[in-house]
């Protein structure tokens, strides 16, 4: 991630730390893990969860980094 962290211009990075899931989105994740808190996920939604998870720690390193730009500027 370092890389494209150092990529990122102060405004971009206020950009990145303000990135939020549309509601949509957010609703299908929250249904997904009510679901996999319950064990009532079928094999599809487990591996769509496992994506979004995945997302999620990625733009959260991001969002970080992004941060860390801010501080600094």
């Amino acid at each position: 991630m370092e890389p494209l962290a150092g990529c990122l211009t102060p405004e971009v990075a206020a950009k990145v730390a303000d990135l939020r899931a549309d509601n949509a989105v957010q609703e299908r994740i929250d249904y997904l893990a009510e679901r996999s808190n319950d064990g009532t996920l079928s094999d599809e939604e487990r591996e769509e969860y496992a994506g979004y998870l995945h997302a999620i720690d990625v733009i959260a390193i991001l969002q970080a980094k992004a941060r860390a730009i801010l501080r600094k500027a």
